[in-house]
């Protein structure tokens, strides 16, 4: 196969930190704090800003409260794990690498002894049914290292008695948020915005801030991780305040990532754009016999973090591991090499895959420029195996 002339014009694919958003450049943070105190007026008014523009694009009830984390979609979720269990059982679903880290440090750390851990293979859903709405539950929306996802939210019950506490990573402003589903969600700016890594976001519905209000962990939590002081909510967070410094770069990298999503039309036009990416890759695996999605079931495919397996064609089965991590290690070169994909292999914990993140701030023509491509490495590394 001849190598191919065209190349994307951003080669950026990773799943996080994401490529940025169309028409990014360095003289959009011009207008950064930096050298300012996130304190000063001016800083509170960025951190207000970028949390008003959150609830307004996510379309969040007016009755869910929106704040700022340190520790990028991680420190968010840990909060809320410290913070919110203990009260009543858990169930907890996991299918990637994300999720058992949740469920390790539940059961591990935090050593709630009425756990019920329901895990999947690599590819799969575990069984949402199994959820009772008497229990508190966690679970990753978007596994990002299997590109399974979680189709709906119909399993979690409008009048349940436990929290439904979501990792929203790599599925905020990428997929429809069922709100009333919802009690606690966590997510980070280099997701879907393409913003950089370090803060999250938590979003904080009414039964989980009255949580919060009568209940008090029988363990001390970390002060990153609080969100009380004196049986008090820490109202200052969800008012522009911080627990720790923000680097007001990010700020203003994640001001410019919202105002171009409000820009062409919000949510919805986010969604769209998802949509379209994920249709153009599946339109190039149904006619590529060679390669196949990770995730098992149509209906949980992932429309963001798309992550394929290689074939064996002559069985139709994934190759075998080392040959198989071989491979991606050769393709995932190559690209790089051309400067046509960076960091597209999946992550070192998951199955051998690639992993082609198609969230809202990529554009399907760069998808489109990257299929010949892979097309191409391919055949390289098969000749010379």
């Amino acid at each position: 196969m001849n190598k191919p002339k065209n190349k994307p014009t951003l080669p950026y694919f990773n799943s996080g930190p994401t490529c940025k958003h169309p028409g990014w450049n360095l003289q959009k943070l011009s207008n950064a704090l930096v050298g300012r105190g996130h304190r000063s007026i001016a800083g509170q008014e960025k951190l207000k800003e970028v949390i008003a523009l959150t609830k307004e694009i996510l379309k969040v009830p007016d009755d869910y409260r929106v704040g700022i984390m340190p520790g990028s979609a991680t420190g968010a979720t840990e909060s809320a794990l410290w913070s919110f269990l203990g009260a009543r059982g858990v169930d907890v679903f996991s299918w990637d690498l994300f999720g058992s880290l949740w469920s390790a440090d539940i059961t591990n750390q935090l050593k709630i002894s009425d756990t019920r851990v329901y895990n999947a293979p690599y590819g799969h859903l575990p069984d949402l049914s199994l959820h009772t709405p008497d229990r508190d539950v966690v679970f990753t929306w978007n596994g990002t290292t299997t590109g399974v996802c979680v189709p709906n939210l119909d399993w979690i019950s409008d009048k349940r008695e436990g929290l439904s506490i979501c990792d929203a990573t790599s599925a905020a402003f990428c997929v429809p948020l069922d709100w009333q589903k919802l009690d606690v969600v966590s997510f980070s700016w280099q997701k879907g915005l393409g913003g950089e890594g370090a803060h999250g976001m938590l979003i904080l519905g009414p039964r989980a801030i009255d949580r919060l209000a009568t209940y008090t962990p029988p363990w001390p939590i970390p002060r990153l991780f609080r969100l009380t002081k004196d049986s008090a909510v820490l109202e200052e967070i969800f008012q522009g305040g911080m627990i720790n410094t923000p680097s007001m770069l990010s700020v203003e990298d994640c001001l410019g990532a919202l105002q171009w999503a409000k820009s062409i039309g919000g949510l919805s036009a986010l969604i769209q754009r998802c949509q379209n990416n994920s249709r153009s890759i599946d339109s190039w695996v149904k006619q590529t016999p060679w390669i196949a999605y990770l995730a098992k079931e149509p209906q949980s495919l992932s429309p963001t973090s798309i992550c394929l397996e290689f074939l064996d064609t002559s069985t139709g089965q994934p190759l075998p591991e080392a040959p198989h991590r071989a491979l991606i290690h050769s393709i995932e070169t190559q690209l790089a090499k051309e400067g046509v994909a960076y960091d597209i292999r999946n992550h070192k914990h998951s199955l051998p895959s690639l992993r082609i993140w198609a969230g809202p701030t990529v554009e399907t023509s760069n998808l489109e420029a990257l299929f010949p491509w892979i097309e191409w490495a391919y055949t390289e590394a098969s000749q010379t195996a």
